[in-house]
């Protein structure tokens, strides 16, 4: 009898840690199988949120790969025209140098010649070429040279010969023949289809360079061309439009490093990014107008004013150069917008214009006014171009504030953990924080709910006790096999109950603790981003209110008089 209790003992004690560990472990999967549809909104969120992290940095990666190939197409780019047009850049050099060295007479008249001549056999068909061969002619007295070379020039490209020799013309104080040139210009000139340069003559007139003759010439031109302009259907629609988008390039990415809460936890984030940058326009095109017309006139004398705007034509890319230089700005564009390429094509499309050979009237008035780097505009120009567009500007940008308040959500959606609702500004914060508070214990209270023994869980503790007693008792009274494996079952069913209830003890309490963090954490989150909706309204409100800046300082600017000064003698106080 005692043999058989030692061997009993002896073997149950190992067969019973070995139950217990399998027992354990199944517990443990139960646990974790009964818990996982309880997650499954949660991680489904946090799904989400992964993946909006991820996208974020898939741009952002795509975003730094665009701007290294933008870098190096700009280089191979700058190598191409190099290449391609070098030769023309050493024209443009000369062009200036011959009329500054006439001007010192420090350089032989010779030598003059012979350069421009170099320079004519280096670049056969450029424009500029036998320009210069005729200014060195002119330079050195020699008037069948200088006849020959002229008409050579106009061959190439009248319009841009004749605004050279225009320009030369009333740099020497020949002020007929620059009238002259001038009239040959403008006589070629239609305009709903006005060469590019076009903006050199404007450039001049407004800046007061061409003299009092050319002004009336040129005022009555300008007149007749708004007039044949203003009479085609859907002219002033175009206008909206036109300058509507060439406000709308002037906006800028706004810092928004302050909305943590409202960027990550607010399906509606990316129409309040929109419309906040779309309100913040407003300061920026208030200190780009008013910047204008706070410059002065400049105090430089007339050669080197008529030199900057000479330096501006000849300087100027010619149409063969036209798919590179477009190629460049778009890559330069890339780089300014940190890789952005669909923001960079549009800008593009909106600066198309730019690289056109021809444009009607008002789009150069237009390019002079909001791209007077790529125009080669002057202040005296765009003061100009705004004052006659005043009207246009005034309609696009009443259009532009329209639709960019037209855009401003009257719901703000807010998904947090398992609250998906909307707030206005914040009002409802209380009610939010309470949802949320309900909806956390709800969902704890039905995962508690699944956290009890199972019927069999509870048989095993009786009906593994009443096991192991009959074992025990067929074990003494002849049946040794089966009553030993009679009590190992019935102790393994009571290890199993007693393992399984404290399972649920312990998933209860992480299940308090889950919810606890989850809840204290959830109510953060709503509370601040609560705080950030009011803020973003208040920001909002205060950017849209400068609109009106910009249009009483648009306002006050008065066309008639504006021109009226323009033949003014005094010019350089006028403007």
């Amino acid at each position: 009898m005692s043999e058989l209790k030692g061997i009993v003992q002896a073997d149950l004690t190992g067969i019973e840690n070995k139950l217990k560990d399998i027992h354990g472990r199944l517990g443990n999967i139960d646990a974790g199988i009964d818990t996982v549809d309880d997650h499954v909104k949660v991680v489904d969120k946090h799904i989400d949120r992964l993946t909006q992290d991820l996208h974020h940095f898939i741009a952002y990666q795509m975003g730094r790969n665009n701007v290294q190939e933008a870098k190096a197409d700009l280089i191979d780019i700058k190598l191409e025209l190099e290449q391609k047009f070098g030769k023309y850049k050493t024209v443009r050099e000369h062009a200036l140098g011959i009329l500054q060295a006439d001007d010192l007479g420090i350089v032989r008249k010779e030598t003059i010649s012979t350069a421009t001549e170099e320079l004519m056999l280096a670049t056969p068909g450029y424009w500029l070429a036998p320009c210069l061969v005729a200014l060195a002619a002119w330079i050195s007295n020699q008037q069948d040279l200088a006849d020959k070379a002229v008409k050579e020039g106009l061959r190439r490209n009248d319009e841009k010969t004749s605004l050279f020799f225009a320009l030369v013309c009333r740099r020497a104080n020949r002020k007929n023949a620059c009238l002259k040139w001038a009239q040959r210009y403008l006589a070629g000139q239609n305009e709903e289809s006005l060469d590019r340069n076009a903006i050199i003559i404007l450039d001049a007139y407004a800046s007061g360079l061409l003299g009092a003759d050319s002004e009336g010439l040129i005022a009555k031109q300008i007149d007749k061309w708004l007039e044949h302009l203003a009479e085609k259907t859907g002219f002033v629609e175009q206008q909206r439009e036109q300058w509507s988008k060439a406000i709308l390039a002037k906006r800028e990415p706004v810092d928004t490093s302050s909305y943590t809460y409202l960027r990550r936890y607010s399906p509606t984030w990316p129409v309040l990014e929109d419309i906040l940058e779309g309100a913040n326009l407003h300061e920026h095109i208030f200190d780009y107008f008013a910047n204008i017309f706070e410059q002065e006139a400049t105090n430089n004398s007339l050669k080197e004013q008529l030199d900057d705007i000479l330096h501006s034509l000849v300087t100027d890319f010619d149409d063969e150069e036209l798919p590179l230089k477009k190629r460049e700005r778009y890559n330069e564009l890339v780089i300014q917008f940190e890789g952005d390429k669909e923001r960079a094509k549009k800008n593009l499309d909106i600066e198309e214009k730019l690289f056109e050979t021809h444009k009607d009237f008002t789009q150069l008035l237009t390019e002079a006014a909001m791209n007077p780097e790529e125009s080669h505009a002057s202040v005296s120009t765009q003061k100009f171009a705004i004052a006659l567009s005043r009207d246009w500007i005034n309609e696009a940008y009443n259009d532009v504030i329209a639709k960019n308040r037209m855009k401003i959500p009257h719901k703000i959606l807010i998904q947090v953990d398992v609250l998906d609702d909307n707030t206005i500004a914040g009002e409802n914060e209380e009610k939010l924080l309470e949802k949320y508070r309900d909806l956390l214990l709800d969902e704890k209270k039905k995962a508690l709910e699944k956290c009890v023994l199972t019927g069999f869980d509870t048989f095993c503790l009786y009906g593994g006790g009443a096991i192991a007693a009959m074992g025990g008792i067929m074990a003494l009274t002849g049946s040794k096999g089966m009553g030993i494996i009679a009590v190992i079952a019935g102790i393994g069913c009571v290890i199993r109950h007693f393992s399984r209830k404290n399972e649920i003890v312990e998933l209860k309490n992480k299940i308090e603790t889950d919810f606890a963090q989850r809840l204290e954490t959830g109510l953060e989150v709503i509370r601040a981003f609560m705080a950030e909706v009011v803020d973003f309204r208040e920001e909002f409100t205060e950017k849209d209110k400068n609109s009106q800046d910009v249009l009483d300082f648009l306002n006050q600017i008065t066309p008639e008089q504006y021109v009226r000064k323009l033949t003014d003698s005094n010019r350089k106080i006028m403007l």
